[in-house]
């Protein structure tokens, strides 16, 4: 299993072939090398009983059959009313409550996360960017 990694793409599928007996998936490196590793240790120690087979069979099919919540994010792709939003800017933490019609914020009604983000920064912002984007 060491090896893996060291391995070219296409000695890589060729164990799959011989591991798997069906022709590679055609997904990425990291994925063949994390699958195959699991096969080798999988025909070197077994694999999952027989009773826990069963028992994800039964799961899977029951999560089949359960009713789902509606996804809590609005049309506009805001999150639902009641959604707390944290945000560190500065080295100080900010919190913004999503309304059915604005946010709050510092006790203060705003119709944007955008205007929040102003009030914050001083400068003008993407207010999703800045509330739901990537963090530094």
């Amino acid at each position: 299993m060491a090896a893996l990694p060291e391995k070219s793409t296409d000695d890589l599928k060729k164990m799959w072939v011989d591991l798997f007996r069906n022709e590679p998936p055609p997904y990425n490196r990291t994925f063949l090398i994390k699958r195959l590793a699991y096969r080798i240790q999988e025909l070197a120690w077994g694999g999952l009983s027989a009773a826990t087979v069963s028992k994800l069979e039964a799961l899977a099919a029951q999560e089949k059959t359960m009713e789902r919540a509606p996804n809590p994010v609005r049309n506009d792709g805001l999150p639902v009313s009641g959604t707390r939003l944290v945000r560190e800017w500065k080295g100080v933490e900010h919190h913004c409550t999503v309304l059915d019609d604005g946010f709050e914020y510092q006790g203060r009604r705003f119709k944007s996360l955008s205007a929040i983000a102003r009030d914050i920064t001083g400068t003008r912002w993407n207010g999703k960017l800045f509330w739901l984007g990537a963090r530094k």
